[in-house]
Order: structure tokens, then C-alpha cells, then sequence
């Protein structure tokens, strides 16, 4: 057994005060790298505390750490007045839906303009440099449109960016900056310190050898089609395509290159069970893997995909789905 000080704080209804509730053993917080807020479930025993509602703010320190800033969006209660509640970091509110419309911006200038029109708390928000010269994102969800622009970041420049919350403050990260630990000190996840593991390869998801792109071309009348195929990948799996239209003013030749580069492989993923907790990790953390997984082994760094922390009186354990090198489901 080990110590572990967990504070949870949950507002009042007015918004003007925070209680320590009593909660019932077991606490979890979960992270996606896309498309899904941060979020944090636990369960309170009815007692003296004063009433909260949705929309109360959350907070979660553990060990010092600051773990989670949310608020109440869902609970539900028993007849002996067990109350299940589920928050969520302000990245919930990238769910809502609108239609943009914008010119010659970098997915960074997107997403704080996006910030700006929702008033979401923004903290470190690092410059990319890939330039949007026009695109429409019409009854599109926030998260999808920023994900479209970090994807377009992807396939024209090779960066990859992490967005999350940090304890409040809408972030978004190089994955270079994402390192869990130090040179020679480096979190590592081995047999050791992950309880179990779940090794999958495949070419069912997310393979293509065969990239191919059109474009509508008003100026000529034709349509513009763009290819990029893996004739040794054919040869091996048959033709797997992957088709997209293509918005005004992409490369379409260098997209389809990029993209046949990136999905031109395997997908292996890793899922790790009940590996020791550590609070720095959370989706889009960079940690060390070093496991012999029969077919393959991997001692490298993997990009974290999904991250379930676990806390109990004397006990954190966390679930991770890993992807990185060619781990690319």
C-alpha cells in the first residue's frame, strides 16, 4: 500500500463556495488524444454537504498534482441516496455544433478563435505553420473542425500537436513537448510495471496502400485526381483506398504522398492494464514501452491514445491504449 492524499472539491450551487464531499472509494479520470473531453467519474454518500447541480465546478489534486478542473454535466442517485456523478474539462464544450467559415489560418488561429467565440479558458497554445487557404466547416462540430485543421497540419508539415486541458486552460502542445519524464529518467512502461497487456495487429483499420484523391475543378470544368500507391503493399494485401475530396487550395499530389506514407503500414495497437499510476500521463503523453510482444518487440517511445487513471485509498493504476512507431491504429 502506498499514500496517496486525493482532494476532491465540487462547488455549491450558487457557484460561490467548495465542499469536500464524501466519496465513496474509487475515483477515475479519463483522457482521449482526439475527440473527447476529459473526464472524471466518482460517487458521493449523501450527507451534510449543501446541494450541487450541473454545471458545478469540479476539482481533483492528488498527491499536490492538478489532476482535473470540470464541471457537473450528468448524476444519478439510488433510493439509499448513492449519487453517481460525471464531469467533464471544458473541452465538452467543443461538442457543440456551428458553421465557419475562414481563409488563409493555421490550425493554432483556429483554435483560439474558436476559444474566443465560446469563451473557453485558453492557456499555452503553440504556433503551427501549416496555412489554410480556404475552408468551409459547415454543421460541423468544434472538435472536428479542429481536428480536421491538426490533420491538415499533419499531412502538410509531419507535425503532430496534442490538444487537451490542462487543469482549466485549453492547450495545445507539439507532441515533442509531450515526454513523460527526462533524458535518462523517462517514465518506462515494462512487464515490471503493466500487470497485463492486449496486442492486436492488423490491415482491417486504418491500412491503405492506395491513396486517392479528387478535386472538382471549376476554372477547367474537370475534375483533378491525385494518386499515391504502395505497389509492393498491393502485391501483399490487395488494393486497401482510402478517397477523400479535397477543398480549395490543398496540394492534392502532396497530400496523397503524405497520407499513402502514414497509413501505408500495419496498425498495431497496445492496450496496457492496470500499469502503476503516474499522474503526469494522460492522452498525448509520450512514454517509454519496452515489452516483448511475440511477433514484435517494442522498446521505444508510444504515443498515448487513451489513458484511464484509477484512484484508491493506497492504490492508483492506470489503463492505457498506446500507438506510436509502427503502432499507427
Amino acid at each position: 500500500m502506498i499514500s496517496i492524499d486525493i482532494e476532491l472539491l465540487i462547488g455549491d450551487g450558487s457557484g460561490t463556495k467548495a465542499y469536500i464531499p464524501s466519496v465513496e472509494e474509487g475515483i477515475e479520470w479519463q483522457t482521449e488524444r482526439r475527440g473527447s473531453p476529459g473526464k472524471l467519474t466518482f460517487t458521493l454518500l449523501k450527507d451534510d454537504m449543501p446541494g450541487f447541480s450541473e454545471g458545478s465546478a469540479v476539482r481533483l489534486t492528488v498527491d499536490g498534482d492538478k489532476i482535473f478542473y470540470g464541471y457537473v454535466f450528468k448524476q444519478s442517485r439510488d433510493k439509499d441516496q448513492i449519487i453517481k456523478v460525471t464531469a467533464y474539462d471544458q473541452l465538452r464544450y467543443l461538442k457543440n455544433k456551428d458553421t465557419y467559415v475562414y481563409e488563409n489560418k493555421t490550425a493554432s488561429q483556429l483554435i483560439r478563435m474558436i476559444a474566443e467565440d465560446f469563451a473557453l479558458n485558453v492557456g499555452t497554445i503553440e504556433d503551427t505553420a501549416f496555412i489554410m487557404e480556404s475552408r468551409v466547416e459547415e454543421n460541423t462540430s468544434l472538435f472536428e473542425m479542429i481536428e480536421n485543421a491538426l490533420d491538415q497540419e499533419l499531412t502538410g508539415t509531419g507535425e503532430l500537436y496534442v490538444m487537451y486541458d490542462d487543469f482549466g486552460q485549453l492547450t495545445l502542445r507539439h507532441l515533442s513537448e509531450m515526454y513523460v519524464g527526462r533524458p535518462g529518467a523517462y517514465l518506462m512502461i515494462d512487464e515490471e510495471t503493466g500487470e497485463n497487456f492486449d496486442y492486436t495487429s492488423s490491415i482491417d483499420d486504418n491500412t491503405y496502400n492506395r491513396v486517392k484523391l479528387t478535386y472538382d475543378n471549376e476554372d477547367t470544368g474537370f475534375r483533378d485526381v491525385f494518386m499515391a500507391q504502395s505497389g509492393e503493399n498491393i502485391n501483399r494485401w490487395g488494393v486497401l483506398q482510402y478517397f477523400e475530396t479535397l477543398s480549395e487550395g490543398e496540394n492534392g499530389q502532396a497530400k496523397a504522398d503524405a497520407l499513402l506514407k502514414l497509413y501505408n503500414k500495419k496498425t498495431r495497437t497496445l492496450k496496457i492494464n492496470n500499469a502503476m499510476g503516474d499522474n503526469r500521463v494522460r492522452a498525448g503523453s509520450m512514454v517509454v514501452v519496452s515489452l516483448d510482444l511475440g511477433d514484435w518487440k517494442q522498446n521505444n517511445f508510444m504515443l498515448v491514445e487513451s489513458c484511464k487513471h484509477i484512484y484508491k485509498q493506497g492504490e492508483h493504476w492506470m489503463n492505457l491504449t498506446l500507438k506510436g512507431g509502427e503502432f499507427v491504429g
